[in-house]
């Protein structure tokens, strides 16, 4: 028999994180804990509200499913009991945990897939004024791919600036649903914009249809609009070349390593990300690093506090978790 555990914990962090749609001092998320046979298996998740979540709604779903996990579901079983999203993240990576501590096994071999190497990973620059954006830019001299928020008013103005104050870099421009139509024309007619990588979700996810990206331009990638593999099809006929693949989005390690695997297939660049959050949230994503094109799983450094251990960071890259965090 498994005990389940759940609790809400909140994150400082270091100053305010701007994005399009919000400013955040602090990263409010769901930790789990199943227990069996002395072995214990943790994860964390973080609620978002764009998808209508919240910590308290997270552990609803969680206690709604609670006798059957604590009864023995299987994590092949728990994708048909829940459904993609945070409170399915926790739980399963939670289970992916405590399969590799009760056979002493680490989870890429568990699941069949490479050894984690340590990546570089982006940077995240959240929404300011364009000077303030460039200096930030340059304290992050360490990062060699830096993620930028921007919103609509003064965005491409912060691009050029950042473009022009780090030549060494290269540039995810995250949007946040936030972009006019016209605004790809002008982040394509900036100076040094074959340094730009990446642009990630310009226009709301409802407004996808066919034929909406022109292949020859920029890459653009898939967020708000990506959750699961039913999605990918339909991505691709709008024109994304590109998904940003969240454990928060898919509903845990499982239905990430699904999405990856048909994304590669057909072509996708795939970008490993994630929601705000402590190392122990980050650390099944960097499990999957093989996968992906680009690693934005920077998380923990926007913070004032993390999970002990925590993962280790250095010279702008990311490594793989101690099987003393997970896996």
């Amino acid at each position: 028999m498994r005990q389940l555990i759940h609790e809400i914990v909140s994150w400082p962090a270091k100053g305010e994180f701007r994005i399009s749609r919000s400013a955040l001092t602090k990263f409010v998320t769901v930790q789990v804990q199943i227990i069996q046979n002395g072995f214990v298996g943790r994860a964390e998740c973080r609620p978002y509200a764009r998808y209508k979540e919240s910590a308290l709604s997270v552990i609803d779903q969680i206690e709604k499913v609670g006798n059957q996990i604590e009864q023995g579901r299987s994590r092949d079983e728990l994708q048909e009991i829940m459904e993609a999203g945070a409170a399915r993240n926790a739980v399963d990576c939670a289970l992916w945990d405590l399969e590799a501590k009760m056979t002493g096994k680490p989870i890429w071999e568990n699941a069949g897939i490479s050894k984690p190497r340590a990546r570089e990973t982006a940077f995240t620059l959240s929404i300011d004024s364009p000077s303030a954006m460039a200096k930030a830019a340059r304290l992050a001299a360490a990062h060699k791919i830096l993620k930028m928020k921007i919103g609509g008013d003064g965005g491409i103005a912060a691009v050029a600036a950042v473009l022009a104050s780090r030549p060494d870099a290269r540039l995810i421009v995250d949007a946040n649903e936030a972009l006019e139509p016209e605004d790809l024309g002008r982040l394509q007619s900036l100076d040094y914009a074959e340094r730009i990588a990446l642009i990630e979700q310009p226009f709301p996810s409802h407004l996808d249809f066919d034929g909406m990206f022109d292949s020859q331009g920029p890459i653009i990638c898939a967020d708000e609009s990506l959750h699961t593999a039913d999605d990918l099809d339909r991505l691709w006929r709008a024109g994304y070349r590109a998904v940003n693949v969240k454990l928060d989005k898919t509903g845990g390690l499982t239905e990430a390593i699904n999405v990856m695997r048909k994304a590669k297939e057909m072509g996708f660049e795939i970008m490993a990300g994630c929601m705000v959050g402590s190392s122990l949230a980050m650390a099944p994503m960097v499990v999957l690093e093989s996968f992906a094109n680009y690693i934005d799983l920077d998380g923990p450094l926007l913070l004032d506090d993390d999970f002990a251990p925590p993962l280790k960071y250095k010279g702008g890259k990311v490594f793989p978790p101690s099987k003393d965090l997970w896996g």
